[in-house]
């Protein structure tokens, strides 16, 4: 009898031995993203979780697009009816568009002070919103002091919706800001509807901090067209909204020039 009792404990602790072992590993793996530690590290984790999911939401949304530049609006729905009838034009796609538009800011003074294209280059990028490009010499003149490969100027080209925006910006703002100011000349097509305009102060573009503006700098800015003429191009530019001189400030200018 007492070895039948003793065979009957020994069953019974391996049978709770067995099963404390089967519910540790119920517990482990049944549930493996179950947070040891309480009700606090749960919250904590279910918090977590909901904001990686919210993440993982935001990331897969796709981007919102970019507002479309105002001229390049009004360019497609009314502009571009006018060319048609005003340039006897039957086909859409020939009617003349804005391509590029290139600033150029040459500054002899950088010959003497490298520090001057820095200042030129920041310019520049708040009035455009694009990275500038250092332009240097293509040869050596020794009348100018300049040797081959020196840095003497900074440049950038406007295409897509920044053209656009620039361009908007440059005949609605910035030219009426330009001391008396009667319009620009009809005489700076290059013959085949491409446009160069030239500014002696760059502190009208109203992006400029004038308290950090050390010196004044001018600037050439070149409007390239698909136009195939220079009536073709100043019928374009007009429409666009650019102030050319009339005939009467071109006599008066003639007159003060005599």
């Amino acid at each position: 009898m007492a070895d039948d009792e003793k065979s009957e404990q020994k069953a019974k602790i391996k049978r709770a031995k067995a099963a404390n072992a089967a519910g540790e590993m119920l517990q482990g793996e049944g549930r493996p993203d179950k947070p040891a530690g309480g009700r606090k590290a749960r919250a904590q984790a279910s918090a977590a979780a909901a904001q990686a999911a919210a993440a993982a939401e935001e990331s897969a949304a796709p981007p919102e697009p970019p507002l479309p530049a105002r001229l390049r609006l009004r360019y497609e729905q009314e502009i571009v009816p006018a060319l048609m009838r005003d340039l006897k034009i039957t086909n859409r796609m020939r009617v003349p568009a804005p391509d590029k538009i290139v600033i150029n800011m040459s500054l002899s003074e950088a010959r003497e002070n490298v520090k001057i294209l820095d200042s030129a280059a920041d310019e520049l990028q708040q009035i455009v919103g694009q990275k500038t490009v250092t332009t240097r010499a293509r040869k050596a003149i020794s009348n100018f002091k300049l040797r081959e490969g020196m840095p003497i100027g900074v440049m950038v080209t406007l295409r897509r919706e920044r053209m656009w925006e620039f361009l908007d910006r440059l005949v609605n703002i910035a030219l009426p800001r330009v001391r008396d100011f009667r319009g620009v000349s009809d005489k700076s097509f290059d013959g085949r509807g491409n446009y160069s305009l030239g500014l002696r102060e760059h502190t009208i573009f109203p992006e400029l901090n004038l308290d950090k503006v050390e010196k004044v700098k001018g600037m050439t800015i070149s409007i390239t067209t698909t136009a195939t003429s220079d009536f073709e191009g100043m019928t374009l530019l007009k429409a666009l909204g650019m102030p050319f001189r009339s005939a009467a400030d071109r006599d008066g200018a003639a007159v003060r020039a005599v």
